[in-house]
Protein backbone atom coordinates (compact mmCIF):
# COMPACT_ATOMS: atom_id res chain seq x y z
CA UNK A 1 0.00 0.00 0.00
CA UNK A 2 1.70 3.81 -1.16
CA UNK A 3 1.79 6.59 0.70
CA UNK A 4 -0.92 8.37 -2.03
CA UNK A 5 -3.54 5.42 -0.73
CA UNK A 6 -3.47 5.57 2.51
CA UNK A 7 -4.11 9.39 2.44
CA UNK A 8 -6.41 9.27 -0.16
CA UNK A 9 -8.30 6.58 1.91
CA UNK A 10 -7.88 8.72 5.10
CA UNK A 11 -9.18 11.53 2.74
CA UNK A 12 -12.36 9.35 1.74
CA UNK A 13 -13.02 8.83 5.82
CA UNK A 14 -12.79 12.72 6.69
CA UNK A 15 -15.17 13.60 3.89
CA UNK A 16 -17.40 10.68 5.08
CA UNK A 17 -17.01 11.96 8.98
CA UNK A 18 -18.11 15.22 6.99
CA UNK A 19 -21.08 14.03 5.33
CA UNK A 20 -22.31 12.26 8.40
CA UNK A 21 -22.18 15.04 10.09
CA UNK A 22 -24.38 17.26 7.83
CA UNK A 23 -26.88 13.97 7.76
CA UNK A 24 -26.93 13.32 11.31
CA UNK A 25 -27.26 17.09 12.16
CA UNK A 26 -29.79 17.10 9.75
CA UNK A 27 -31.94 14.59 11.52
CA UNK A 28 -31.71 16.11 14.37
CA UNK A 29 -32.06 19.44 13.62
CA UNK A 30 -35.75 17.93 12.09
CA UNK A 31 -36.04 15.55 16.05
CA UNK A 32 -36.01 18.75 17.68
CA UNK A 33 -38.24 20.38 14.99
CA UNK A 34 -41.29 17.94 15.38
CA UNK A 35 -40.52 17.91 19.25
CA UNK A 36 -40.88 21.32 19.62
CA UNK A 37 -43.86 21.72 17.16
CA UNK A 38 -45.62 19.06 19.36
CA UNK A 39 -44.48 20.92 22.53
CA UNK A 40 -45.96 24.07 21.00
CA UNK A 41 -42.78 26.45 21.36
CA UNK A 42 -42.23 29.38 19.77
CA UNK A 43 -41.34 29.88 16.22
CA UNK A 44 -39.78 25.81 15.69
CA UNK A 45 -39.36 27.36 12.01
CA UNK A 46 -36.52 29.13 13.20
CA UNK A 47 -35.13 26.80 15.43
CA UNK A 48 -34.98 24.08 12.87
CA UNK A 49 -33.28 26.67 10.55
CA UNK A 50 -30.44 27.90 13.10
CA UNK A 51 -30.02 23.81 13.90
CA UNK A 52 -29.62 23.01 9.83
CA UNK A 53 -27.34 25.67 9.26
CA UNK A 54 -24.90 24.73 12.44
CA UNK A 55 -25.02 21.19 10.91
CA UNK A 56 -24.29 21.86 7.50
CA UNK A 57 -21.38 24.80 8.76
CA UNK A 58 -19.61 21.68 10.59
CA UNK A 59 -19.84 19.63 7.73
CA UNK A 60 -18.60 22.42 5.26
CA UNK A 61 -15.59 23.09 7.52
CA UNK A 62 -14.68 19.15 7.92
CA UNK A 63 -14.79 19.18 4.01
CA UNK A 64 -12.71 21.71 3.76
CA UNK A 65 -10.08 19.95 6.28
CA UNK A 66 -10.42 16.80 3.56
CA UNK A 67 -10.22 19.34 0.45
CA UNK A 68 -6.88 20.73 1.90
CA UNK A 69 -5.28 17.28 3.23
CA UNK A 70 -6.01 15.74 -1.04
CA UNK A 71 -4.35 19.00 -2.37
CA UNK A 72 -1.13 19.49 -0.07
CA UNK A 73 -0.46 15.78 0.03
CA UNK A 74 -1.57 14.11 -3.14
CA UNK A 75 -1.94 16.18 -6.13
CA UNK A 76 0.28 19.06 -5.65
CA UNK A 77 0.01 21.05 -9.19
CA UNK A 78 -0.83 24.58 -9.76
CA UNK A 79 -3.99 23.15 -11.15
CA UNK A 80 -5.13 21.57 -8.08
CA UNK A 81 -4.52 24.54 -6.13
CA UNK A 82 -6.20 26.61 -7.69
CA UNK A 83 -9.52 24.63 -7.99
CA UNK A 84 -8.93 24.20 -3.76
CA UNK A 85 -8.86 27.90 -3.42
CA UNK A 86 -12.22 28.29 -5.13
CA UNK A 87 -13.20 25.22 -3.29
CA UNK A 88 -12.51 27.07 -0.05
CA UNK A 89 -13.58 30.55 -1.63
CA UNK A 90 -16.92 29.07 -2.44
CA UNK A 91 -17.22 27.39 1.09
CA UNK A 92 -16.46 30.27 2.89
CA UNK A 93 -18.88 32.08 1.24
CA UNK A 94 -21.59 29.88 2.02
CA UNK A 95 -20.07 29.31 5.57
CA UNK A 96 -20.78 33.16 5.84
CA UNK A 97 -24.30 33.26 4.67
CA UNK A 98 -24.81 30.35 6.91
CA UNK A 99 -23.87 32.41 9.92
CA UNK A 100 -26.45 35.31 9.32
CA UNK A 101 -29.02 33.09 8.66
CA UNK A 102 -28.31 31.47 12.26
CA UNK A 103 -27.49 34.67 13.89
CA UNK A 104 -29.06 37.42 11.77
CA UNK A 105 -26.38 39.54 11.23
CA UNK A 106 -22.96 39.49 9.71
CA UNK A 107 -20.18 37.90 12.00
CA UNK A 108 -17.56 41.40 12.36
CA UNK A 109 -20.98 42.63 14.30
CA UNK A 110 -21.42 40.36 16.97
CA UNK A 111 -19.96 42.99 19.35
CA UNK A 112 -22.63 45.17 18.59
CA UNK A 113 -25.14 42.57 19.60
CA UNK A 114 -23.24 42.39 22.81
CA UNK A 115 -23.08 45.91 23.29
CA UNK A 116 -27.14 45.81 22.63
CA UNK A 117 -27.16 43.69 25.27
CA UNK A 118 -25.12 45.06 27.87
CA UNK A 119 -26.57 48.06 27.38
CA UNK A 120 -30.45 46.56 28.14
CA UNK A 121 -28.91 45.57 31.38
Amino acid sequence: MSYEQVVNDVVQVVEGVGGGIMVAGGAYAFAVFGRDMRAGRPDPYGGLRQNLGRAILLGLEVLIIADIIRTIVVDQSVESVAVLGLIVVIRIVLSFSLEVEIDGLWPWNRWRLRLDESQRK
